[in-house]
């Protein structure tokens, strides 16, 4: 065959593949999948069928392997069938009428009860926070169980990994898990490997993309969450990751970018739950077996009724989105007033609904985010948001640079809370496991207000006018950045 002929046939060869392909995406890609994003993947296939098949084939499913999910489904039945005696909400204390309803909700979808008895404390200062991080674990006499997104080995986390040598050369029994890409992104990864192994502790890296040692998933699943487990005693949980404050990336010493973070403090019932979190991560991560006292939640029976919290995993391992379900939840039950801090606000279509409703309905609704952004994609995709928000009668506060306000965090009236690791985009809700701590209690609600408050304080809040004066370059790159959004 001639070199013309040979072309002709190998170009016609390839269209006919192009429309299977794109042909295929139509029968295959709707199929359980959000509306947005399986438009967005069927637009890529058809515009770039090659590219965007590959690209489906290696992030197309938002789920980590069966295998897991089998093991978070049976876990989750052991806890429901032991914790099958503790009602939804107190009868002593139930607060708002409908929370019973969302604590319903989140047993179901994630397993773990609302349990009473309870301690909390905000931690707002990150210097203070890895003290008191580091104080809980030199006490330790039993267990510490570590599990960060990031973990690093610098200047400001020697005291907290000193200690955790500390506590295994005095026979505690000490569990590290940390996020292997999250880490691994930044600065010193191996310098933080070889401490983990010289202090003698045991650990093991999440979500590892490592084909050729088989470990491998969706390499964009990430395991997101934080929180400090030490003797069953005492737990933290928030948004906070073991590192400086800057993540110790060029362009942050640059801009001199510092990150805002708030974590709570916790002791009580509520402990065994985080531990639980855990616990489940640990065995599944290594493929062990579970023990069953590790994975499932405090007794509450004798605990006097002082705080009602609940502890609500989500992400990849899940079959559902359960944070997402829980904010939507809250947001449409509230009455008077919805404050959310979001560092990354890109919500889907049901997020975005339930906020502008909200304001509709005239309740009090406002939203924290940083001024500026260390991540320029998220950051474009979140602004191209604020129209719709700001319309609908939502109030925006921007925190003001150098700092990016990392919290995560929602005030429901002055009755109910939610803090965690949790930001309200898609990516938290289908990629990132998540932990979200739903709080029942005026005192604490009021304490976080306080937060709010200071935030508000230093914040500039965004107009509509303001926001509209963008210029058309910037619009057209935040309406490019939110298309991406959708490629879940």
């Amino acid at each position: 065959m001639d070199p013309i002929g040979f072309l002709l046939h190998g170009t016609v060869a390839l269209d006919i593949i192009g429309m299977v392909v794109r042909l295929g995406a139509v029968a295959i890609i709707p199929v359980n999948r959000r509306p947005s994003s399986a438009m967005a993947w069927l637009v890529t296939i058809f515009v770039l069928p090659y590219v965007g098949l590959i690209a489906f084939l290696l992030i197309g499913s938002p789920k980590l392997p069966a295998h897991r999910r089998r093991r978070q489904r049976e876990i989750n039945r052991l806890i429901a069938e032991r914790t099958a005696d503790i009602a939804d909400v107190p009868p002593d204390d139930p607060g708002p009428e409908w929370l019973a309803t969302i604590v319903a909700l989140n047993r179901r979808l994630g397993a773990l009860p609302l349990v009473t008895g309870n301690r909390a404390e905000l931690l707002e200062d990150y210097d203070a926070s890895l003290r008191q991080m580091t104080e809980a674990v030199q006490g330790a006499t039993s267990f510490v169980h570590v599990e960060f997104y990031i973990l690093a080995s610098d200047d400001v986390t020697a005291p907290f990994l000193a200690a955790l040598e500390d506590a295994a050369a005095r026979g505690v029994r000490v569990r590290v898990l940390f996020d292997h890409v999250g880490s691994l992104r930044v600065p010193g990864y191996r310098r933080m490997i070889r401490h983990l192994r010289r202090i003698g502790v045991e650990w093991q890296p999440m979500l590892p993309v490592q084909p050729w040692r088989l470990r491998y998933q969706r390499p964009d699943l990430r395991n997101h969450r934080k929180l400090l487990v030490v003797d069953g005693d005492v737990a933290f949980i928030g948004s906070q990751n073991l590192i400086h404050r800057s993540y110790h990336k060029r362009s942050n010493l640059r801009r001199g970018l510092r990150w805002q973070e708030l974590m709570v403090r916790l002791e009580g019932p509520i402990v065994g739950s985080v531990n639980a979190v855990f616990s489940t991560d640990w065995h599944s991560e290594r493929g062990e077996p579970w023990e069953a006292e590790e994975i499932l939640p405090g007794d509450a029976a004798d605990a006097p009724t002082t705080l009602e919290c609940q502890v609500v995993p989500s992400g990849p391992g899940f079959d559902s989105e359960n944070n997402l379900r829980l904010f939507n939840a809250l947001i449409y039950n509230a009455r008077r007033r919805v404050s959310i801090t979001s560092p990354y606000f890109v919500p889907d279509e049901s997020l975005l609904h339930a906020v502008t409703t909200a304001a509709q309905r005239g309740l009090d609704v406002e939203l924290f985010v940083s001024e500026i952004g260390d991540q320029p994609l998220v950051f474009h995709a979140q602004r191209s948001y604020y129209e719709a928000l700001l319309r609908a009668g939502v109030r925006i506060h921007r925190y003001p640079a150098p700092y990016i306000l990392h919290a995560k965090h929602v005030t429901i009236d002055d009755e109910v809370a939610v803090i965690g690791s949790s930001n309200m985009d898609m990516r938290s809700f289908d990629l990132n496991m998540e932990l979200s701590l739903l709080v029942s209690g005026s005192d604490f609600a009021l304490r976080l207000r306080e937060v709010q408050d200071r935030y508000r304080s230093v914040s500039r809040e965004l107009t509509l006018e303001e926001h509209r004066r963008l210029r058309l370059p910037s619009r057209i790159l935040d309406n490019l950045a939110r298309l991406t959004s959708a490629l879940q």
